[in-house]
């Protein structure tokens, strides 16, 4: 998260399609200057060779950013044949080559091992920690690491077009998920290798690349009421969770973190869920007997 006690009150969701070659935190900077915001944060790293959703938060929803962390997301990548790198991507060194190639039929019948509740090993050039460090930083210096297989859930991978040398995928998958890991154990798997040669986020929860605006405009349209309009409402972060309406009485009980009175809902007890007041989001929190207790409180810009 990006922090700093100057800079204008700003709450609400930005959707950048970030460019090829350059760090999310680096949009995320950018993104902070151009509106002058006190606060930012972003939803999912992106590596800076991909391109695609980058959701950038500001204010009071940064404390949403956790359910879009969380959410499905979409990918559509290039995996080139005949190649292992170092990064499993094509930014890296090619450590291993095969002339190898498979068919369309086999890339196909190999794509179901992949789907479903899996485990996959992160890249050597990844952010995961080890022993206190980032593994990108072990990596680089040489260190050979054995990183263990973490839990992933893949809802989709499907083939959209193959050449002799290369495949074209789109992946849907849960929180955690590297297309990098799936480009290269897939490639294991064919007898062929293969690394990312290109990566593009498609969706991220509610928010569409389609819907991004182009990272040239933070600079076109740094600090002016244009550059506002493309802000979308901190509620837009909690589409995943359900909704409940409160009264004048609870919505000041919940501002003050205290347990608020929520209009009747068929929502199930001990249920997560946000609370809502005249379409401005008060406060997310467990469902009680009536009650939205919460956990995190969600106050208007400049309180």
């Amino acid at each position: 998260m990006a922090r700093g006690k100057k800079g204008r009150p700003v709450d609400g969701w930005l959707v950048v399609d970030k460019p090829a070659g350059i760090t999310s935190s680096a949009v995320v900077n950018k993104a902070r200057w151009a509106f002058g915001a006190r606060k930012a944060g972003h939803a999912g790293t992106l590596d800076p060779a991909a391109t695609g959703v980058l959701a950038i938060a500001f204010g009071e929803a940064t404390k949403t950013v956790p359910y879009i962390t969380d959410a499905m997301k979409a990918y559509r990548f290039t995996v080139t044949w005949g190649a292992a790198t170092n990064t499993d991507d094509a930014e890296g060194e090619v450590i291993e080559t095969t002339d190898a190639r498979p068919s369309e039929a086999e890339v196909r019948a190999a794509l179901p091992a992949f789907i479903g509740d899996i485990e996959q090993v992160p890249p050597q050039f990844s952010a995961v920690k080890v022993d206190g460090e980032r593994a990108y930083a072990l990596a680089r210096a040489g260190d050979a690491l054995e990183l263990a297989a973490r839990p992933l859930f893949v809802e989709s991978l499907e083939l959209v077009e193959a050449t002799a040398d290369a495949a074209v995928l789109e992946m849907v998958c849960g929180k955690g998920g590297y297309v990098r890991s799936i480009a290269r154990d897939l490639g294991r798997s064919l007898g062929c290798l293969g690394h990312v040669k290109e990566l593009r986020r498609i969706w991220s929860g509610p928010f569409e690349a389609s819907d991004g605006i182009r990272f040239e405009l933070l600079d076109e349209l740094a600090k002016s009421p244009e550059l506002d309009r493309h802000l979308l409402p901190l509620e837009t972060g909690l589409a995943e969770l359900p909704e409940l309406r409160c009264t004048p009485e609870g919505a000041a009980r919940l501002r003050n973190g205290n347990p608020g009175m929520v209009l009747a809902s068929d929502i199930e007890y001990g249920e997560e869920a946000w609370a809502s007041h005249e379409g401005r989001a008060v406060a997310i929190g467990v469902y009680k007997a009536g009650e939205l207790h919460p956990s995190r409180v969600l106050l208007p810009a400049g309180e």
